[in-house]
């Protein structure tokens, strides 16, 4: 049996990983193993890791976020990751290691399997998003990698492009767009017993993740963004979760806790909802909101609007239902009145998705079987003819 094991560091990781993992899981020639490390370990950030053990066996647990928010920090955190991953790696000896998207945790992993000589299979190369530093943790990554699997077909160039063999990259898809096919989500009324919390008429979902390469961090596009929220109230509801483990993330959350305490009739602040949730609340939304790569991937399947603000997701293509919104309040405020208007609604429901079909886990597990796995470690740099 081929030995694989998959690393979630993330709440929004964890949920797009989810059906892989549950088909290595199933599958009679492939044992899955998995590391749980960053903002899952973290009461702060709700502990998510009961989640998961709730759903699978948990092999290795490696603690390496500090309890700051600063560059110094962040830097630290991916110090102690690589002596936490060495060890981890080291006792389950996997045959391929599968890891997801641009986050520091995941270069620290990275990095670390690479001077173990561990083949590496990375899912969402070849993106752009560069507002943040994440763009460059994403094709370090893309470079230390030995398989990938993109979601779509100029993500793919875009890997060949940086040098990597097209034998050894495949367009697969977005797992996000197989969550939104196979989660059983709950209903509005499931779904409020489960936040005891009303969510009224189509509530609106914010996730504002940290602006890692602003001199500030995203925190007065936050103030904007918050200003703009403080005219829907107290007629319709919000939910917001906390941002990620990043750069000026305790500022953020601050902020926030804030601004939910000054509105607690209509304003729902959570460390996370857990993908499920998160995802239920998303189909009934009349909007999301911030700046997560979420309102670029889920929202377009369930024909929900998005409103993405500021430069943490340039360079990454966008449905028609996304609407892009500077950082200032003008800005924010119009595009709230686009996206909760009857006509773009229309446009959202019929916006065809741009990253591919849902059956994601199934095309990685063939090419994983598929594959000899050991022989990756040695790579040949891909010349592309520009003549």
């Amino acid at each position: 049996m081929k030995k694989i094991t998959v690393f979630t560091g993330t709440r929004a990781e964890y949920g797009l990983l989810y059906w892989l993992m549950k088909e290595i899981e199933n599958d009679q020639d492939l044992e899955l193993q998995l590391i749980v490390s960053g903002m899952h370990l973290s009461p702060e950030f709700g502990y998510t890791v009961q989640t998961i053990e709730k759903e699978f066996a948990i092999n290795e647990k490696v603690e390496m976020l500090l309890s700051s928010s600063s560059r110094v920090g962040i830097a630290k955190s991916i110090g102690l990751g690589v002596i936490g991953f060495v060890d981890a790696l080291s006792r389950l000896k996997p045959d391929c290691l599968v890891i997801l998207g641009d986050r520091f945790e995941a270069l620290a992993l990275a990095q670390t399997a690479m001077i173990l000589q561990i083949p590496i299979a990375h899912l969402h190369g070849g993106e752009l998003t560069e507002g943040v530093i994440d763009e460059a943790i994403r094709h370090s990554i893309t470079k230390m990698a030995h398989l990938h699997f993109t979601s779509t077909e100029v993500y793919r160039k875009r890997v060949i492009q940086l040098g990597e063999s097209p034998s050894r990259v495949f367009n697969v898809g977005a797992p996000a767009i197989e969550n939104a096919q196979r989660l059983q989500l709950l209903n509005q009324k499931e779904l409020e017993a489960s936040l005891h919390f009303e969510l009224g008429d189509q509530p609106l979902l914010i996730t504002y993740h940290p602006v890692t390469l602003k001199e500030d961090g995203g925190i007065n596009s936050l103030k904007n963004l918050l200003q703009a929220l403080e005219t829907l109230v107290p007629e319709r509801k919000l939910v917001i979760t906390f941002p990620n483990a990043d750069t000026y993330g305790r500022e953020l959350i601050m902020l926030l806790q804030k601004f939910a305490a000054k509105h607690k009739e209509s304003v729902l602040l959570t460390e996370s909802l857990g993908q499920l949730r998160y995802l239920s609340l998303m189909k009934i939304c009349g909007a999301v909101v911030g700046n997560s790569s979420s309102g670029l991937l889920e929202a377009p399947a369930f024909g929900v609007p998005t409103v993405d603000i500021g430069i943490r997701q340039k360079g990454r293509f966008k449905a028609e239902s996304v609407i892009e919104s500077g950082d200032e309040l003008e800005e924010i405020m119009a595009a709230l009145a686009q996206a909760l208007s009857a006509s773009h609604r229309e446009i959202s429901n019929a916006t065809l998705h741009p990253y591919g079909d849902g059956q994601v886990s199934k095309k990685i597990i063939r090419i994983l079987k598929d594959t000899d796995l050991q022989p990756l470690i040695f790579k040949k740099f891909y010349d592309i003819n520009f003549q």
